[in-house]
């Protein structure tokens, strides 16, 4: 997902994309994603998790393979879409898989290591897609899954085992049509109000969306109190360590979205920076992440439980404060060294969350509810991701259109400075929903516990 901002100030220049449109190639991907998250599992149990993940693997490279010679932007941001839906028959087998096939004092650090991969490749997406658009151009960007996804497959296939469920549970496709048409009437005018001029209709419309959702999550809360088989298995947020872990990850999310899109518009934008000094910037996060995402997983959480996730929220609110002083004082002719401390704060606190919030969250899950756990775990973080480029996105265009000014700097800082204050009060937001998490659920989660 990640490696698509840096290339998005090119991929406007080259397809005449407008704001709106330009925030569609970064949501439309995790919004497809966490709306077929749940499916995506739910098949997974029924026909075999290692088939769908092959099926996944082979339409995920396919639509990259699309997304690469899309010859306008909205087929661009339609073919995001299917590489989502593609990938949500990936992503929800590995973790059900994790859950399946390790005991639970094991499961701790398989999913330390998988939460600490993805974090990662977050982090070097950026700079992957930059070095990428630069001496290639914005469509390898997507083409260069072809190569990784054929190595996959032969790693796939060789290597991971199949599974299901016994008693799987059955599709619940009229709940995904629903939860689908709520959501997309929610994040639609969110994305393109600001563009169309933010018309009445744009407002009911986001009415209508939040007011059909809450009447989804009361029907499935309805099914599953009769013993049918929900979409959205409410009696999973019964426990505190899934709804501390879900709503942390959600916040976390919606942050780290809001950052690398502003961010990216901001460095190329408004200081004129070419695009591989705009990923190159995010080296300092890729390094410190790296090493804070192992260090928080396999050290710190096994010791001090949900207090890693505090202390790496609290950092991250302070990089954000730092880089908000930084854009304050910044114009064209600001060094690339000036804005270091700010993004290794940022990437410390973010490695340190990362990697250890999936532990705390599913690592006492039952087994019979892995399916849906997993599912609904990354469902709310990829709609999260989704709702991120949405409302920060938003701000930051609303933001940068009110300014006065005419340099590129006094245009887009102000715009970049609204979404960090608004990230500091998300980040303060995760560090308090960190303590809905149990504090002794570092037990179960902890390498070697018993």
């Amino acid at each position: 997902m990640t490696i698509v901002n840096v290339a998005l100030p090119t991929i406007e220049a080259s397809l005449g994309a407008t704001g709106g449109l330009l925030q569609w190639v970064v949501a439309a991907y995790p919004l497809a994603f966490g709306i077929s998250l749940i499916t995506g599992a739910r098949l997974g149990d029924r026909f075999g998790r290692r088939r769908l993940f092959l099926l996944g693997l082979v339409g995920f490279t396919l639509a990259s393979a699309a997304c690469g010679i899309a010859p306008n932007v909205e087929a661009l941001v339609l073919f995001r879409a299917v590489q989502g839906i593609a990938a949500a028959a990936m992503v929800p087998q590995v973790l059900t898989s994790i859950q399946v096939m390790y005991a639970p004092h094991e499961r701790g650090t398989a999913m330390g290591i998988f939460s600490g991969l993805a974090g990662l490749a977050a982090v070097i997406g950026p700079i992957l897609g930059a070095v990428l658009t630069e001496s290639a151009g914005w469509r390898w960007v997507f083409l260069v899954n072809l190569p990784v996804g054929l190595i996959a497959l032969i790693a796939a296939l060789r290597f991971i085992p199949e599974s299901r469920a016994e008693h799987a549970t059955r599709l619940d496709l009229r709940g995904v049509i629903v939860l689908s048409a709520a959501l997309l009437a929610i994040l639609y005018p969110l994305t393109m109000g600001h563009d169309l001029g933010w018309p009445i209709w744009s407002y009911a419309v986001m009415l209508a969306g939040l007011l059909s959702l809450a009447l989804f999550i009361r029907a499935e809360y309805r099914h599953e109190r009769r013993g049918d088989q929900p979409l959205l298995a409410t009696s999973l947020y019964a426990s505190r360590a899934f709804c501390g872990g879900t709503l942390t990850g959600a916040l976390l999310f919606v942050a780290g979205t809001g950052y690398f899109l502003a961010g990216t518009l901001y460095f190329q934008i408004g200081l004129g920076w070419s695009v591989l000094q705009a990923g190159l910037v995010n080296i300092p996060f890729a390094i410190i992440c790296t090493i804070t995402a192992g260090t928080g997983a396999a050290v710190l959480m096994p010791r001090i439980g949900r207090q890693v996730l505090t202390i790496g929220a609290l950092i991250m609110a302070l990089g954000a404060g730092v880089m908000a002083l930084t854009v304050h004082q910044a114009d064209s002719a600001t060094s690339f060294w000036a804005f270091v401390p700010a993004i290794t704060l940022f990437g410390a606190g973010f490695g340190f969350v990362v990697s250890s919030t999936a532990p705390l969250a599913l690592v006492a899950v039952d087994g019979r509810m892995a399916g849906a756990a997993s599912g609904q775990f990354n469902t709310t973080g990829q709609l999260a991701n989704a709702f991120g480029a949405a409302a920060l996105g938003t701000l930051f265009f609303e933001v940068a259109k009110r300014q006065a000014a005419h340099v590129p700097s006094e245009i887009f800082g102000p715009a970049f400075l609204a979404v960090l204050a608004v990230m500091v009060g998300l980040l303060l937001l995760v560090a308090f929903a960190t303590r809905i998490i149990p504090a002794d659920a570092h037990v179960h989660a902890a390498p070697g516990a018993h």
